[in-house]
């Protein structure tokens, strides 16, 4: 990795024994996860017809050495694939029927995941990760290419991610949880170090995430609060654009009519059970604990209503932080319904957008940067907020645009795809506006990470004299293409006007 890259990288033999072997072991990690599904091991599956019985597929299974079956089955006339596994028997002893009476449909799993030869381990990782399963299918259109196992890949990333996301699931208690969730950073610089893709570092950090949000729920909440209701995330969380830890921006939506004596507790657990894991509490208070953020669904379509056409200063930045909410635990058609209330009242105001849109204008550019990053000459420079002015004109541009469009895409990147695909942006300032995001976002997770090792606290704010040169060549394209975009904003929504 070039130096230029790097906000401090000292020699390798400057390094200590352990941060040599942590290197080394990123290295290797970083190989890894740009090698193609095709090129790893996969096993070759025993492939059984759905009809056979239990007890025949136990001893076929013993025979074979094997602890999982690929089924055939005929459904309406057409061929599906499903995976019966040791859980599966587990599961169908428990129904009262005779094994051997039983046919391996009647207890196999349909919905299966399945890659392509040619996606890379990382997305086999994020896929098992996100689904919670412990084999992919990989197949190449109809012809089943074999399984990747979550032990073979646990062989190359031991210790890793899919190590972190384990723990979670069994954690049984807050300490464990809190110990699952303390080496989510240390994953963060092993993978920044090793030099993997930003985007991949947040959509694993954010599924990792949810995972420990939702568990910690379940620790926190009764269960029938939690089926009664649905727990969000919100902010760079939601979007999943964040990778070392960040606020408590979160809410809860629950189910008209139901009434739980136990919800302030809960709440109120929920959010100091998070301080104890390192996610601080939110400056602005944007958390469940309050009651704007914690409401029925009926409330709740009432207060967007309010986001919407009220005079409150505040409406337009809730909206925005609503609009950004994934629902991490419990019944996400709730949060379904919240969103499409808010498209079918959506009306096509141009005021309400041009307002809605005009936060991009709180943050101006103060001065030529280019010009400044251009001049730098070891003089002391104020430094650059990455967010005010680099990700923030990106992300509430996109989210401005998605809400006229009515689009449900939650994160920045799949905002923009969507609205070039849909002829609502050009494909070039799309494309440019993902690197320039994804660029912002590797600046400010390398410049959190420095912070971090010096004890500072984390903050946005980037000095100009730790940037290499190419760094600040890449910042200078960055800024005119971020200003193009408000450019384009301001023309669109009349602004100027």
């Amino acid at each position: 990795m070039p130096d230029d890259f790097r906000l401090d990288a000292p020699p390798f033999d400057r390094l200590g024994t352990d941060e040599q072997a942590l290197l080394h072991g990123s290295r290797e990690f970083l190989s890894l996860m740009m090698v193609r599904v095709r090129d790893a091991y996969l096993r070759q599956p025993l492939v059984v017809d759905g009809g056979m019985d239990l007890v025949s597929l136990c001893r076929l299974l013993a025979q074979q050495g094997q602890t999982h079956a690929l089924v055939r089955d005929a459904r309406d006339g057409a061929q599906r694939i499903g995976m019966f596994t040791t859980t599966d028997l587990r599961d169908a002893l428990l129904r009262g029927v005779p094994p051997q009476e039983l046919a391996v449909r009647e207890v196999a799993q349909f919905d299966l995941v399945a890659l392509p030869p040619d996606a890379e381990l990382s997305e086999a990782l994020l896929a098992m990760i996100r689904h919670r399963v412990h084999r992919v299918l990989v197949r190449e259109g109809d012809e089943i290419l074999g399984v990747l196992s979550q032990l073979d890949l646990m062989g190359f990333v031991s210790n890793h991610s899919h190590l972190i996301a384990l723990q979670v699931e069994q954690a049984g208690s807050l300490d464990a949880l809190k110990a699952a969730a303390r080496q989510v950073d240390g994953l963060v610089a092993l993978l920044q170090g090793g030099g993997a893709r930003i985007e991949l570092i947040c959509g694993l950090v954010s599924e990792l995430n949810r995972q420990i949000f939702a568990r910690l729920w379940s620790f926190v909440a009764p269960a029938e609060l939690v089926r009664n209701s649905c727990l969000l995330v919100m902010g760079s969380e939601g979007r999943g654009e964040q990778a070392l830890k960040t606020d408590q921006d979160n809410a809860l939506l629950l189910r008209d009519g139901y009434a739980c004596p136990e919800l302030a507790q809960s709440v109120r657990r929920f959010s100091e059970a998070l301080t104890d894991l390192g996610y601080p509490p939110c400056p602005g208070e944007i958390m469940l604990t309050r009651p704007l953020w914690c409401q029925p669904l009926a409330g709740f379509r009432d207060s967007i209503r309010q986001w919407l056409y009220g005079a409150e200063p505040e409406g337009p930045l809730n909206l925005a932080i609503f609009m950004d909410a994934r629902a991490v635990a419990g019944d996400a058609a709730l949060l379904r319904e919240a969103r499409d209330h808010l498209h079918r009242i959506l009306a096509g105001s141009d005021a309400f957008f041009a307002r809605f849109v005009g936060a991009i204008e709180q943050f101006s550019e103060a001065g030529p940067w280019w010009a400044r990053l251009a001049a730098l000459g070891g003089r002391e420079e104020p430094p650059f907020d990455l967010k005010k002015l680099g990700t923030f004109p990106i992300v509430h541009g996109a989210r401005a645009l998605a809400l006229e469009a009515r689009l449900d895409e939650v994160g920045t990147a799949a905002r923009l795809r969507a609205l070039a695909t849909r002829g609502q942006l050009a494909q070039d300032l799309a494309r440019d506006l993902v690197e320039v995001l994804h660029f912002l976002m590797g600046l400010r997770l390398r410049n959190h990470l420095r912070q971090k090792q010096l004890g500072l606290p984390l903050d946005n704010l980037l000095p100009l004299s730790s940037l290499g040169t190419l760094d600040r060549d890449l910042l200078k394209d960055a800024l005119l293409i971020i200003k193009r975009f408000r450019q384009q904003l301001r023309l669109h929504y009349r602004l100027d006007s």
